[in-house]
């Protein structure tokens, strides 16, 4: 398909309200006035509740996020629009407009999740109210706002890349539209399929199992619902979240004997990869400080890492990876690609696809650039550093059983983190000349496969309060135990 005599859209001109002119200044404070009463008064209900323990209850949980997205929500058009009649300028670039898109849709979805949430916590209430600290106990409110943030963040970015691909810079002319890529896979000899197949099937179905065990181990154990415990599950969610942004698609073209994958479901892929990516270095982080704030600065424990606390850095998390992966996939979205689509990976990588465009990647590559500080050295950064803290403290107990409990408390967290960053490393630190296309593919399988399904081992293994909790799930309180 040729793309002749069409122009690049650079921006869309936003024609706003049907104002005369000497009614700008009045609409103009009379939208401010509005925009920050929305806010002061969103974000003191969020302080209210915050400092009133009485108010820390499931209801009020939601009513806090339901607060905070709503002045996400407004601050997602009235600034713009108030900047647009302040300066008289009507434009709003490409970018930006696929952003406030995005935005608008996702805290849109999450507005009307939150709304059911509270309205099935109206009906506990009242309708079972002698099982209503049962049903809605605090894990169950933290996974109804995680589920309604993965929903949301789903819903706006499916939306989003089908108005993106309609609304995208065409190509120049002579070139051609990619509508699909071609993934080479790990090998091209026939007699290898089937046994590849069986290999990463087996590994998928693996890591699946194991990592959905430790999330039913500890949300059914009360024992394990603290801090630590509460991001391991949310690490076993994201490794296999993780995992299968990747891993059936392969599995997929094996079967099918096809290397092909859609320009869209390149782009989601490639989001999905690098949001969890990015969550997987994140938590990693965050729990290398609990490890910290455990050891380092026990009276202060309860305190630092309390469940709304903990809630809030779960949020950070995943707003700070949605944001950057999403920039990097729309700016994808823009750029123009060659004839040549044929991907030395298993997947969709980001710099094996810029090697196929056709136009100005810089902006992309930059984009690269800060990601990897982002989600690959700032985490590290912190992981050493907290890590250097523990060491100092640890090596200041005198006795040798003290220093041995407390290292035991981070053995299992400081192997993943070794695992994952080393194989990174291996990769991305090393001279471009000292590896090719294929060793980058292996490197990719054992951080994208082999470890997330090492995780639940690791975690388990050596882990008493885990054995018993994952004895109590399949009835049985010492099949895990040590002898």
């Amino acid at each position: 398909m040729r793309l002749e005599n069409q122009s690049s859209v650079s921006e869309f001109f936003l024609l706003g309200l049907p104002i005369h002119p000497e009614q700008q200044g009045v609409f103009f404070a009379l939208f401010l006035g509005m925009y920050l009463t929305t806010v002061l008064g969103n974000l003191l209900i969020i302080l209210l509740i915050r400092l009133d323990s009485r108010l820390h209850t499931p209801m009020y949980y939601f009513l806090s996020h339901l607060a905070f997205t709503d002045v996400s929500f407004s601050s997602v058009t009235v600034p713009k629009m108030l900047i647009n009649m302040h300066t008289q300028d009507q434009s709003i670039l490409y970018a930006g407009c696929v952003t406030q898109m995005y935005f608008f849709i996702f805290f849109t979805d999450l507005d009307n999740f939150l709304l059911t949430s509270m309205a099935y916590d109206r009906y506990v209430a009242i309708c079972h109210p002698l099982r209503y600290a049962t049903i809605m106990r605090g894990g169950v409110c933290i996974l109804l706002i995680a589920v309604s943030w993965i929903l949301s963040s789903a819903s706006a970015l499916s939306h989003t890349l089908l108005l993106a691909q309609l609304m995208g810079k065409p190509s120049q002319v002579n070139q051609t539209a990619v509508s699909d890529f071609l993934l080479l896979g790990l090998s091209e000899k026939p007699e290898e399929q089937r046994l590849l197949f069986g290999i990463f099937l087996g590994m998928y179905l693996v890591t699946m199992t194991g990592n959905l065990l430790i999330i039913l181990a500890i949300s059914s154990n009360s024992c394990l619902h603290t801090p630590m415990y509460f991001f391991l599950a949310n690490l076993s969610l994201t490794d296999a979240c993780f995992t299968s942004a990747s891993v059936p698609k392969m599995l997929a073209n094996i079967h099918t004997q096809s290397r092909t994958i859609s320009s869209s479901g390149c782009i989601a892929q490639l989001y999905f990869l690098l949001m969890f990516g990015g969550l997987d270095n994140c938590l990693l982080a965050v729990m290398a400080y609990d490890r910290y704030v455990a050891i380092c600065q026990r009276l202060h424990y309860s305190t630092a890492m309390s469940p709304q606390l903990c809630v809030l850095r779960l949020v950070m998390c995943w707003m700070l990876t949605n944001c950057p992966a999403l920039m990097h996939t729309l700016l994808l979205t823009s750029v123009a690609f060659c004839a040549h689509k044929a991907i030395s990976h298993f997947y969709c990588d980001p710099s094996a696809l810029l090697k196929l465009a056709c136009s100005d990647t810089r902006i992309n590559e930059l984009m690269i650039i800060t990601m990897g500080l982002m989600f690959l050295t700032a985490p590290l950064m912190l992981i050493v550093l907290s890590y250097g803290c523990i060491s100092w403290a640890v090596f200041g107990i005198s006795s040798p059983g003290g220093r041995w409990k407390a290292f035991s408390t981070c053995g299992s967290h400081l192997t993943v983190v070794l695992l994952f960053y080393g194989s990174l490393m291996g990769v991305y630190l090393l001279p471009p000349s000292t590896h090719s296309a294929e060793s980058e593919s292996r490197a990719a399988i054992l951080y994208m496969v082999i470890i997330p399904m090492l995780n639940p081992f690791i975690y388990s293994l050596r882990n008493r309060d885990m054995k018993k909790a994952l004895g109590k799930l399949f009835g049985n309180g010492k099949m895990f135990l040590l002898p």
